[in-house]
């Protein structure tokens, strides 16, 4: 049985060349649409995340990832910390990553 298995591969045509070449070329351009798909859309955001806490001040009304919002009263910034006032009457104050920070509130123009 196992002879016959082997004699029976064994007279199978060999795959041609050109098979191989177009299914390599069908795995690069599957790779191709996954990186504009899903990586370059992540390093994008990734960049202008950086960008926005780079931008950060003092005074900043922010909100961290837990839903907590504040406002920034000092960095540290060789610390990665960031010092919210949660609470304007009691002057709580929290320490947070800097990298919890996920949006800055801009102030609503007032007309």
């Amino acid at each position: 049985m196992i002879l016959y298995t082997l004699l029976e591969a064994a007279a199978q045509p060999a795959p041609q060349q050109g098979s191989m070449m177009s299914s390599l070329l069908f795995f690069a351009v599957i790779m191709g649409i996954m990186y504009f798909l899903m990586i370059r859309p992540q390093q994008k955001k990734q960049k202008e995340m950086q960008k926005m806490l780079d931008a950060m001040q003092v005074n900043d009304k922010v909100i961290t990832g837990s839903g907590i919002y504040g406002r920034v009263v000092s960095m540290k910034p060789d610390k990665g910390i960031v010092v919210l006032e949660i609470d304007d009457t009691n002057k709580i104050r929290v320490d947070f990553q800097k990298s919890a920070i996920v949006a800055i509130i801009k102030p609503e123009s007032q007309n």
